[in-house]
């Protein structure tokens, strides 16, 4: 039960962290991290990461998918964590 609290923990982090630096590379016009990737960490736990890092960095806000996939893919994932501890 730990091990998956702390998987939780580290991909919703992983989530925040790679919005941040997705943002940042795109102001500075780098080598982008590709949406794919974003969608990976999401789908495998780190949705509400990447909902917060997307709010919280103002990156990738107007794209539809983003705007509306995240968090309905946060609420989703919170559902099933709080279905796991319960």
């Amino acid at each position: 039960m730990i091990l998956f609290f702390i998987a939780v923990l580290v991909m919703n982090l992983v989530g925040l962290l790679i919005m941040g630096e997705d943002k940042k590379r795109a102001k500075n016009h780098q080598y982008r991290i590709s949406e794919r990737t974003l969608w990976l960490v999401a789908i495998f736990g780190g949705a509400m990461g990447t909902t917060a890092g997307m709010q919280a960095f103002r990156h990738k806000t107007k794209h539809t998918s983003f705007k509306l996939g995240f968090p309905i893919l946060a609420i989703l994932e919170f559902i099933i964590f709080l279905k796991i501890l319960i």
